[in-house]
């Protein structure tokens, strides 16, 4: 999940580098969603870590 995020992030940097606006917003909020899903499902794994000893 962290991956694509990036993914997307270097997408944004590389539209927004040639002029693409619309496209570069665009990655940059998948990017955000990405990355906000990723700390949800990293904080709910470690938190079942912690519940389990």
């Amino acid at each position: 999940m962290l991956y694509y995020a990036v993914v997307f992030l270097v997408i944004a940097l590389i539209a927004a580098l040639f002029g693409f606006g619309g496209i570069a917003a665009g990655a940059v909020g998948i990017a955000k969603i990405l990355f906000i899903v990723f700390i949800v499902l990293a904080l709910a794994s470690f938190i079942a870590g912690l519940m389990r000893r």
